[in-house]
């Protein structure tokens, strides 16, 4: 059987055995008018006056959008965003456009570019967030759960703050969108590492879908709440990139109706688990990197068997990456094991190690082995994954060693479907 694969930029055929499930999310088609769903939404907001109401001609005004590794539309969103504030009066030099990229690298100008369009980074004022430069950050006090807070001085010094993103099923805050937009995304990097500390990545609650006593999410929700956002603009996609939905108005309650939307749409049970999981990480934008594609692994470690494995294919132009810490704490622990017990150390504390303690958990589950057209096999190895050339073959030989009876999955769309077993639900 021939499936279609959400790979890279233009995805993947492969040639499966007959009798392998596929798992996709429920497909809804993408609104007729994007600009007029989008328009409609700011003039008919969710628990909120319309956007025009929320702002004076005179405010300064901080529009936040996200980075070049989430799959926002960004240059199909923002220009309806500003059409509605140049309605409102206000003009173009009090607005500044932030890229949220919290611990993540800065993006280039022709990166900026191709998010935004050209008009945009023209004409705004773009910004980058720094979750390292203590001259940007302002400290807000600590958290219920005691961890400190520092939030960027630009966004907190506008008298307007809009979060825009998209809305997608996330595998240790429950949803994407929403609070996210300000931590970790507008945070230091301390905050983020707290936020997404050991303790707190370990939480039962922890994962897919889930918000309400995930203590990862409720701190991301007391600390937006703390920065008194004025406005939300979330978007859900199919797997065509397409706009699904537009939930706008108040943070908490615009993004609990995108979330139930989402959950409708992307909450799939399966009656068992299978000894193979082949599985994705959405395609371009979200499988840039090995880091971000832990996340399809993650999809498929909630149906496969402990001691089962998981197939990721992930196009990973960008490499391992190079930035960040994720290759170096997989290179120092050495093992799954090792990893752990390395972020068990006293006081142990390090950027992406909330990716690599996820990882690990995944790996002492079940076996992972990675395809990659854009790592080598010896980059494969050192993040202690076993490398695939051949995802025909692989299937085949992880079948033939499973038994004849072998039940294999595939989740073609990654993360951006939740598959789930029903008996556990």
């Amino acid at each position: 059987m021939d499936v279609q694969l959400a790979y890279g930029r233009n995805g993947l055929h492969v040639n499966l055995p007959e009798g392998c499930d596929v798992v996709t999310s429920r497909f809804v088609p993408g609104v007729a008018d994007e600009g007029l769903a989008l328009q409609q939404a700011l003039r008919q907001p969710i628990g909120s006056a319309p956007l025009v109401e929320k702002v004076r001609a005179s405010d300064k005004v901080v529009i936040v959008h996200s980075d070049i590794t989430r799959a926002t539309p960004n240059d199909r969103i923002l220009p309806v965003l500003l059409a509605e504030l140049e309605a409102a009066g206000v003009a173009r030099k009090n607005i500044t456009l932030m890229n949220a990229l919290g611990t993540h690298r800065p993006q280039t100008e022709a990166e900026l570019r191709k998010m935004l369009g050209d008009c945009i980074v023209d004409e705004y004022r773009c910004l980058q967030h720094d979750a390292f430069d203590d001259d940007i950050l302002v400290p807000l006090g600590n958290t219920t759960l005691g961890h400190p807070v520092r939030i960027n001085r630009h966004y907190l010094d506008a008298d307007v703050r809009i979060l825009t993103g998209f809305i997608e099923p996330h595998f240790f805050a429950g949803y994407s969108g929403g609070p996210k937009g300000v931590l970790p995304a507008l945070a230091g990097a301390e905050s983020v590492m707290t936020n997404h500390g050991r303790a707190m990545i370990a939480h039962e609650r922890a994962a897919w879908g889930i918000t309400e006593g995930n203590p990862i999410w409720e701190e991301m929700r007391e600390v937006a709440l703390l920065t008194e956002p004025t406005f939300l603009l979330n978007v859900t996609l199919n797997a065509h990139k397409q706009i699904t939905g537009v939930f706008a108005g108040d943070m908490l309650a615009a993004h609990a109706e995108g979330c139930r939307f989402v959950r409708d749409q992307a909450m799939v049970g399966v009656d068992a688990p299978y000894d193979l999981v082949l599985t994705t990480n959405s395609g371009y934008p979200l499988d840039q990197n090995l880091y971000q594609c832990v996340k399809g692994m993650s999809a498929a470690r909630q149906i496969v068997r402990e001691g089962g494995a998981i197939l990721m294919a992930g196009a990973c132009e960008d490499g391992l990456p190079n930035h960040g810490r994720y290759a170096e704490l997989l290179r120092r622990g050495g093992s799954p094991q090792g990893v752990l017990d390395l972020l068990a150390q006293p006081d142990f504390g390090a950027q992406d190690q909330w990716q690599v303690q996820v990882q690990a958990m995944i790996q002492l589950f079940a076996d992972v082995y990675v395809y990659s057209d854009g790592l080598s096999d010896g980059q494969i190895r050192d993040a202690l994954f076993e490398p695939c050339r051949d995802i025909t073959k692989t299937v085949q030989q992880l079948q033939e060693a499973a038994g004849s009876d072998a039940r294999i999955c595939v989740l073609p769309e990654g993360p951006q479907t939740v598959a789930y077993l029903k008996n556990a639900a």
